[in-house]
């Protein structure tokens, strides 16, 4: 009963840490989910629909152009708007040591690291759903980072919100930092079936051709 008094205490002064009634972090919290949402569906929506290559003049390469700087954009906004919303949230003075700042130094390097590594190999195309406009990869990309994790792109970021909150020593951005990392999970589960459907349709039409 001990520990799960003190486990029970230790969880309420990190949400004592925490003002979700402020603007800013709320504004944060949209952004964190609104982003992953933005990008899957709208890739999606132009699987079924061909809406943004109509919109560029039947150019699907134009088309996903544009998409990817909507969500290039949408993430540096949502980067800005969360580093400033925890900056104005309170510092925890158990993470405020020198450990926890090097720790979030590691994390926001090696978590960028993946960002980087994983666009390098894929490319803008593929890096921002382009199976779903149509330009579809020969075979799995299997070296690094790939060879690590199975979504680079998702973990690394993740690793670098975390490195953020830990090197600022806030627990706000702990916790959104753990919202990130459900959101890339939950699109995953969304993506993922979607884009395997799509190469099993090229996969069938090659079949019958």
């Amino acid at each position: 009963m001990e520990a799960v008094q003190k486990l029970s205490d230790l969880i309420t002064g990190f949400l004592g840490h925490i003002d979700f009634n402020n603007k800013a972090f709320q504004k944060a919290i949209f952004f964190i989910i609104f982003n992953p949402l933005y990008w899957n569906f709208g890739a999606r929506l132009e699987h079924k629909t061909k809406f943004l290559s109509k919109l560029a003049f039947g150019s699907k390469k134009s088309a996903v152009y544009i998409f990817s700087a909507t969500v290039f954009s949408l993430g540096i906004m949502r980067d800005n708007i969360y580093r400033d919303a925890i900056l104005e949230q309170a510092t925890s003075p158990f993470l405020d040591t020198p450990f926890f700042k090097g720790l979030g130094i590691a994390c926001f390097g090696f978590g960028s690291v993946l960002v980087a590594s994983s666009m390098y190999k894929l490319g803008i195309v593929g890096t921002y759903l382009g199976d779903h406009f149509g330009f579809l990869k020969n075979e799995r990309i299997t070296d690094f980072p790939f060879n690590l994790v199975d979504n680079p792109m998702y973990d690394g970021s993740s690793l670098s919100f975390l490195g953020a909150a830990l090197f600022f020593a806030k627990p706000a951005g702990l916790w959104a930092s753990g919202l990130v990392y459900a959101m890339y999970r939950i699109v995953e589960l969304i993506e993922e079936p979607f884009t395997a459907k799509i190469y099993a349709e090229r996969s069938s039409e090659k079949k019958a051709a």
